[in-house]
């Protein structure tokens, strides 16, 4: 009989201390409550608690990604917006994170949504289209600020989409379309305006030169002579028939005038 109850006491044991095994992976630890005090984070590895007498919390120490749900959010100037974003944070204090506050994830995401509609508010919608990575910094620097208490580490923070209005983003395409056509004239005019100083420079440069302006004239000449044509026009500098000019007389270059109007009888 006394065998029995032996084996029975020993079998209860070693029920009890199967029950009160816990092995924790690499990237867990265990937060140990003994009768509700706080015992410390225990783990990686095997852990034996007490039966009815011991309560643990598992806790990851990998990097949670957090999804911001879409905020509506109104612009400094006036402009309604709809963006979403992504967080990644990772618990650095398993202790904190369980006994500084409930739900650490929920109160987190919490945090992240107040702080995205609060700093996307005070920016004009240039600003957050064009200065995102900026935004994005700032954004998680308020946040781990706030969960830093909680044992809770930001990692990053990200911007995801950012949607506005049908009528705001047809007027960003005419602006868009307005500047690339101010760009476009604005290039047109810079090159007719190089163009024409450089045929200025090339100009005082021959006139300073007779001698280039023959090798330029005789140039001409052989670039017209290349192409296969039947007609060929011999271009003929004005210091070439300026002497002829001037031996002709004033009245052989005067038009024949036109016999006087006979009065109506």
């Amino acid at each position: 009989m006394i065998g029995y109850l032996s084996a029975a006491v020993v079998v209860v044991a070693a029920v009890l201390v199967l029950a009160g095994v816990r092995v924790l992976r690499e990237y867990e630890r265990a937060v140990v409550f003994r009768l509700g005090r706080l015992r410390g984070a225990r783990g990686p590895g095997p852990l034996l608690l007490i039966p009815l007498v011991d309560r643990m919390e598992r806790v990851s120490l990998r990097t949670v990604t957090l999804t911001i749900p879409p905020q509506e959010v109104i612009t400094r100037d006036n402009v309604p917006a709809r963006v979403n974003a992504v967080a990644y944070f990772r618990v650095t204090d398993p202790e904190r994170a369980i006994v500084e506050v409930e739900a650490y994830p929920v109160a987190t995401s919490q945090i992240a949504q107040t702080t995205l509609r609060s700093v996307l508010g005070h920016v004009d919608l240039d600003t957050l289209l064009a200065e995102r990575e900026e935004l994005n910094e700032s954004i998680r620097k308020i946040v781990d600020e706030q969960t830093e208490p909680w044992g809770i580490k930001v990692t990053t923070v990200e911007i995801k989409d950012v949607e506005i209005p049908e009528a705001m983003q047809r007027a960003m395409a005419r602006q868009a379309e307005a500047e690339r056509e101010r760009r476009a004239k604005v290039i047109n005019a810079t090159g007719e305006h190089e163009a024409a100083q450089a045929l200025h420079d090339a100009s005082q440069i021959l006139a300073a030169s007779p001698s280039g302006l023959h090798l330029r004239y005789l140039q001409t000449l052989l670039e017209l002579g290349g192409d296969q044509r039947t007609t060929v026009v011999f271009p003929l500098p004005m210091d070439l028939v300026e002497p002829f000019l001037r031996h002709l007389r004033p009245t052989d270059l005067d038009l024949p005038e036109a016999p006087p109007a006979q009065p109506l009888t």
